[in-house]
């Protein structure tokens, strides 16, 4: 089976050729079906978890040519894809939109995203771009320089997820290959068709400027595969996106590998604060819409709504009334808010969630249905008001995060009790306040103990030019967006003596006979 935006059957790409694969055929295949339409087969394959050794052999054997590469040569080819990726970007987008279920307004969104990374990876600046790992020098006297340099740690294991199928492996492959990486690209085992499509326009690129075979390999699978490849003792990184749960086993599957660079990038429980003095309209809008977005399946969706009782009746009354009134429909309707969810598994999990905070004292105040007459994974919906959110206490789920379109609000009396239950959670990757008060807002930002911390805005979406990535479940300090370049390099610092000013110290005899 193949899409036809993909140029090719289904394979995977070691040392710069296709290996085709199988067609599936029983448990230890891998296929994947249309959300929308779940009969519809979109690629289908038999892994080969043997290919991770030879991929990863193969990105080793072209590290160093590749490597040697001046930047402006490797900046070619990041060019090149570029012209690619805009070139694709309608049928990518497409394609984006069979595999996830995504809004195809959402998918062509990030296929649009695929060629503005090249341009925030390589834009000069002080804060941002090639920049952040640019060389410097300076004088320590008359004959001796200090110089700082940065080198590529190797070969990096790309483990990708299935909501942002392009454009989040994207973010971590375009910064690696720029500052002269390797790459071993693992997608999503529900979105294997995104990955090989990205896989075809790297490859395309490296192959018009000749570069060395094995720059960029694509390995298939499930969890046998991304196992064997975040593992390997060859694989000098991981560029992980995903869940904490996953993230978790990636770290204890390296703790015999302490140099081993890896990146995290996880889930997260995101809260926002509607404060008594907010714009109500704005805050209601930018929840709803930050909850509910690709049908709940973005890591900085809106999970949590934190509502001050001076204004609690109105914005609650309001969110039910504009999550009742999203569209859920075929991601291709116009217009059209949610197509359906990726999985029944998923859609179960939202279902099972919502009856467990019922379960434990919750008040379901919007329903999430399946939504009749659809064959596909579709679902509405859930807004659950729940009594409060405290750290430890599971009622609630602050440590949960479930992928899907259920909002879950809670009412306070003060700014304190909002900051704290906004805090209560393992995860820390996004929260927003809503407010007109400067004090509230400097506190706020001050104490939220998240990684993206907006203001009178969503906790969804955010600037590629700015760091993106989070705290205890959510991320292990790597953050990428803007700062993917820092974990693709590290710097080695050095001395030039340019002079015959060695240091004779005291307690020290060198006579110049004794070399003579």
């Amino acid at each position: 089976m193949t899409h036809p935006t993909l140029t090719r059957a289904p394979a995977d790409l070691v040392a710069g050729e296709w290996i085709d694969l199988a067609p599936a055929n029983g448990n230890a295949g891998l296929e994947s079906t249309n959300p929308s339409r779940p009969g519809e087969v979109l690629w289908s394959g038999t892994p080969m978890p043997a290919h991770v050794d030879r991929a990863v052999a193969a990105a080793r054997a072209a590290l160093p040519e590749w490597s040697s590469w001046d930047l402006d040569r490797r900046v070619g080819v990041l060019r090149r894809f570029q012209e690619l990726a805009k070139d694709r970007a309608p049928a990518i987008a497409e394609l984006i939109c069979d595999e996830t279920g995504k809004a195809l307004w959402d998918c062509k969104g990030e296929a649009g995203l695929l060629a503005a990374k090249v341009d925030i990876t390589l834009e000069p600046g002080e804060h941002s771009g090639i920049s952040r790992v640019s060389g410097f020098e300076f004088a320590m006297g008359e004959t001796k320089r200090a110089s700082c340099t940065f080198r590529p740690h190797g070969v990096m294991a790309v483990v990708g997820p299935f909501n942002f199928p392009a454009h989040l492996p994207n973010g971590h492959i375009v910064p690696a290959l720029a500052t002269g990486n390797t790459i071993v690209f693992k997608p999503s085992d529900k979105t294997p068709a995104v990955g090989q499509a990205l896989a075809e326009l790297f490859q395309q690129a490296l192959d018009d400027a000749c570069a060395p075979a094995g720059v960029f390999n694509l390995v298939q699978g499930a969890v046998e595969t991304s196992k064997k490849l975040v593992a390997h003792p060859d694989a000098d990184g991981v560029l992980f996106t995903g869940s904490w749960p996953v993230g978790r086993a990636i770290l204890g599957a390296n703790l015999d590998y302490p140099g081993k660079l890896v990146a995290l990038e996880m889930g997260g429980n995101n809260a926002a604060v509607v404060m008594g003095d907010a714009d109500l309209t704005q805050a209601v809008t930018e929840c709803v819409r930050c909850a509910f977005i690709t049908t709940g399946q973005r890591c900085t969706c809106t999970r949590r709504l934190i509502v001050h009782e001076a204004v609690a009746d109105k914005v609650i009354g309001a969110v039910c009334k504009a999550a009742s009134a999203l569209v859920v429909d075929d991601p291709r309707a116009e217009p059209v808010f949610m197509g359906p969810i990726v999985s029944e598994q998923s859609r179960d999990a939202v279902f099972a969630f919502q009856t467990k905070l019922a379960k434990a004292g919750g008040e379901v105040l919007v329903e999430s249905t399946p939504v009749p007459g659809r064959e596909g994974w579709y679902l509405t919906p859930s807004v659950v008001k729940v009594e409060r959110f405290t750290l430890g206490c599971d009622d609630a789920g602050c440590d949960e995060e479930v992928f899907g379109p259920l909002l879950r609000i809670s009412v306070v009396s003060s700014l304190d009790d909002a900051i704290a239950q906004a805090n209560a959670t393992k995860y820390g990757l996004a929260a927003s306040i809503f407010t007109k008060d400067a004090a509230s807002i400097e506190r706020f930002r001050r104490e939220a103990r998240a990684g993206c911390v907006n203001v009178n805005c969503g906790t969804a979406g955010a600037s590629s030019k700015l760091p993106f990535g989070g705290l205890g479940w959510s991320g292990n300090h790597r953050p990428a967006g803007a700062f993917s370049l820092d974990y693709c390099a590290y710097p080695v610092a050095g001395m030039l003596e340019g002079g015959d000013a060695a240091v004779i110290a005291q307690g020290m005899t060198v006579d110049p006979d004794w070399v003579a």
